[in-house]
């Protein structure tokens, strides 16, 4: 007997747990169809952001297996299908950025560890400069009593994307969930010059100067209106609740 999911955010329990869910696997062909560098969403709280994000890169990551989660799907039956699991992939969600300025650093200080501990196969043979900055940044990143992002550099995303690179010889997919929560409750709380300057860097550097990004996708509730970490690229879309694209993919559909 199918169960009905509450609360699930991962796209392969939702599969393999045998819930009830909406097929809306072909929004991975209509990112694939526009081939924007970066693309925005956003959606209010509630609208199913978070379980699409996890199933772009559920089909996208390269260090898994996920022909059986997508069996059966929609989008099996495009010319796509070949593309799952082909591109090194980079998942990060922000929902827990919360509260105090400790809950919020913390989170994102641990959502950038776990992709380097996901990937740290690929720093196994650096050599000269690209050593030396491996070293830094993770002397950084390791410092986990710090209570701010100032010293996390700006590069820490944008290098291990270039590593990546690398190893794989493929440009990387870059999935950003909730990404405005930390600036939202940053501003609330107070603190937001200072979340600013560390994750301001961090996201602009992944997207514009990342030689090694494939396409991004960012999924928050607003456009930050303060933020200028998308105002200089070239390759930007932004749907919001009363555009038609990707609306079939969010909240309610007639089906």
């Amino acid at each position: 007997m199918k169960k009905i999911p509450i609360g699930t955010k991962s796209f392969s329990r939702l599969v393999e747990g045998n819930y009830y869910f909406v097929d809306k696997t072909l929004m991975i062909k209509e990112f694939l169809d526009r081939g924007t560098d970066v693309t925005l969403i956003t959606r209010p709280r509630r609208f199913g952001k978070t379980i699409n994000m996890s199933m772009m890169a559920e089909f996208f990551d390269i260090t898994k297996d996920s022909k059986e989660i997508f069996k059966g799907t929609k989008i099996m039956e495009t010319p796509y299908a070949a593309e799952i699991n082909q591109y090194p992939t980079i998942f990060i969600f922000f929902a827990d950025a919360k509260r105090d300025k400790e809950t919020v650093v913390s989170t994102i200080r641990t959502q950038i560890q776990n992709q380097w501990d996901k990937y740290d196969f690929v720093f196994g043979n650096l050599k000269g400069f690209k050593k030396t900055n491996y070293e830094r940044l993770y002397e950084v990143l390791a410092d986990n009593n710090k209570n701010n992002l100032k010293g996390i550099d700006d590069d820490a995303i944008s290098f291990l994307m270039a590593r990546m690179e690398d190893y794989y010889g493929k440009e990387v997919m870059v999935f950003i969930d909730e990404y405005d929560t930390p600036f939202v409750e940053a501003h609330t709380g107070g603190f937001y010059d200072e979340v600013r300057g560390g994750l301001a860097g961090l996201l602009h550097n992944s997207l514009k100067t990342a030689t090694s990004l494939k396409y991004a996708m960012f999924t928050g509730i607003q456009r930050v209106a303060k933020e200028n970490i998308f105002s200089d690229l070239n390759n930007l879309d932004v749907y919001t609740v009363i555009d038609n694209d990707y609306s079939e993919y969010f909240g309610f559909s007639i089906e």
